[in-house]
């Protein structure tokens, strides 16, 4: 294993690996926060477009899912303007869609309703 190492131009790994009880040095975490895209924020909320005006979403489709019963619903964009305003916002939208046509219902406030996922 020494040798493979010196001929990768690696020093071999010195000293035993961590035991499952030890803490993890602060790269891995720094590693992981940033492939997580933590960054200090929501991030960009335009960039997934959900917290746009309906004015202001480019599409002519607009198209939300449900990540509990897998349901996708579609509106024009017009129709949604016409139905709900231009200055609705589209996460808002999307959430009244999922929810006059769910068919998860428990009778539960808590669990009633669909996850949306806008994609």
């Amino acid at each position: 294993m020494d040798q493979l190492a010196r001929y990768v131009g690696r020093k071999a790994p010195s000293g035993r690996g961590l035991a499952p009880n030890d803490d993890l040095p602060p790269e891995y975490w720094e590693a992981l926060l940033e492939a997580a895209g933590a960054n200090g924020g929501q991030g960009d909320p335009a960039a997934s477009g959900r917290l746009l005006r309906l004015n202001q979403v480019p599409d002519h489709v607009l198209r939300v899912g449900c990540r509990r019963c897998g349901r996708t619903v579609e509106i024009q964009k017009a129709d949604a303007v016409r139905l709900y305003g231009p200055e609705s916002v589209w996460r808002d939208v999307g959430q009244r869609l999922l929810d006059d046509t769910c068919t998860q219902r428990t009778g539960r406030h808590e669990e009633d309703g669909c996850w949306p996922s806008f994609g």
